[in-house]
């Protein structure tokens, strides 16, 4: 008998949690060995139950996606970490590539679609979501960015407004980064509304794309 693909859901929404796991054990070739509610459960749950493959959310209680797939590459380098979320941005998923995620699909897709992912991040192979992928081959073959046009140089931040910058760009919420940071969501806010000013910026994705280009994330 052909051995069964083990699974870890990792989501913060159980209605969520309890759909995917009723589709995947639906499947001959596939087993949910168990579910995780936030990052640091998730980090937990792959240390004790070793599976497979980490079918993970990105925006989640305690550890964002991001920041989980980071600690877990370094002590679970063959884990197979397949990122379902609901962020068609194309910043979130270099994130999530570079610390070594080896496939996104959007939440939206259908069960057929997901099916497909996990199969294929199984193989070791790397599966992004169709749209997705179409937009980083536009990006980098019809339309690069001309490299010498863009503003290099990083703007003067304090130490602080660096650090609410770089939480930012990692997907934490503000109530997050106040804890992490012990000061109030209010204070995170008015440090958010400044650093869209000084880097004369309207959304978040801006923020983010600007972390990366000057290598306050990766």
């Amino acid at each position: 008998m052909e051995k069964k693909l083990r699974i870890l859901l990792a989501d913060d929404h159980a209605v969520l949690r309890a759909g995917l796991k009723l589709l995947l054990n639906a499947e001959a070739d596939i087993e949910v060995v168990g579910e995780a509610s936030d990052g640091e459960e998730a980090i937990a749950q792959v240390n004790k139950l070793m599976p497979d493959l980490l079918l993970l959310d990105l925006s989640m209680p305690k550890l964002n996606g991001v920041d989980c797939i980071e600690k877990l590459m370094k002590s679970h380098s063959n884990l197979k970490v397949l990122v379902l979320t609901m962020h068609d941005d194309e910043e979130y998923l270099r994130a999530v590539l570079s610390v070594g995620a080896k496939g996104y699909v959007l939440k939206k897709a259908a069960d057929v679609e997901l099916l497909s992912a996990i199969r294929t991040v199984a193989r070791g192979e790397m599966f992004i979501y169709p749209s997705m992928a179409a937009q980083l081959v536009y990006r980098q073959l019809v339309n690069p960015k001309d490299k010498k046009s863009k503003d290099t140089k990083v703007k003067h931040l304090s130490e602080r407004e660096s650090e609410v910058l770089r939480y930012l760009a990692l997907g934490h919420t503000n109530q997050e980064i106040g804890d992490m940071l012990h000061v109030s969501v209010k204070t995170v806010e008015t440090y958010k509304a400044r650093l869209m000013e000084k880097l004369e910026m309207r959304k978040r994705a801006d923020l983010v794309r600007y972390a990366m280009d000057h290598g306050i994330i990766e």
